[in-house]
């Protein structure tokens, strides 16, 4: 499957500057990953702003440079220091100064400072239906799952790519095909004192990631709503 631009899509990725490099990187992508197109997303959360090594800063401060600025509502994951109790921070110069640019970069790109795993319990919650790309392993577990909106697991790099064109490539996740359960997991033949304990829900996802992979299940059962903490630590 050959991957298709609009004519908006094949200027701005001719362009020299930030967007243009972000748009490109999406853009590969989706090659790689056998998408047909690019679709519109309403936000995204940005996981690549932790400090991992030096390219990650300088790949950050480039599309400062070239001009760019998210396109849309696009929160933060964790960064490298505390930058209230910074002092405390186990992290010796050079690395601290690359990582205080790394959250300075992103600031300047127009994300919003959150600085949190769990965005969706920082008011960030995207309607039911709508196409987002997030990154953050729980947070794309309960974006897809509870919120109901609709996103793969977005790498460091392709998230803030994705943010500054407003665009993801239209695979996995994003694709209603993809969404239906193949199997069900039934756990109605557990105590509720167990199912309203604060070990069960932890440990249900434990064995439901175990036993399901990569597949997509329903979880069924669940005589009363465990709460949005139960949840997240499901995921």
């Amino acid at each position: 499957m050959s991957l298709t631009l609009s004519a908006e899509e094949q200027a701005i990725a001719a362009g020299r500057d930030g967007t243009g490099m972000a748009m490109r990187i999406v853009a590969e992508s989706a090659r790689l990953l056998d998408a047909p197109r690019l679709i519109p997303i309403a936000s995204t959360h940005i996981d690549g702003a932790l400090y991992h090594g030096d390219s990650g800063t300088l790949f950050a401060e480039r599309l400062v440079e070239g001009g760019a600025r998210v396109a849309v509502r696009s929160t933060l994951n964790v960064g490298a220091l505390d930058l209230m109790g910074c002092s405390r921070i186990r992290l010796e110069e050079p690395q601290r100064g690359m990582a205080r640019r790394m959250m300075e970069a992103y600031r300047k790109l127009g994300c919003e400072q959150s600085w949190t795993c769990a965005p969706y319990q920082a008011g960030h919650r995207p309607a039911q239906g709508s196409d987002v790309a997030w990154g953050e392993s729980n947070a794309v577990v309960f974006c897809n799952s509870v919120l109901g909106a609709r996103t793969n697991r977005y790498g460091d790099f392709l998230d803030i790519a994705c943010a500054i064109t407003g665009r993801a490539p239209d695979y996995g996740l994003h694709r209603p095909d993809n969404r239906r359960a193949r199997l069900v997991f039934d756990v109605s033949g557990l105590s509720p004192s167990f199912l309203v304990s604060e070990i069960a829900w932890p440990v249900l996802g434990s064995l439901y990631g175990r036993e399901v992979g990569n597949a997509v299940g329903v979880v069924t059962g669940v005589a009363r709503h465990p709460g949005e903490d139960a949840l997240k630590a499901f995921g």
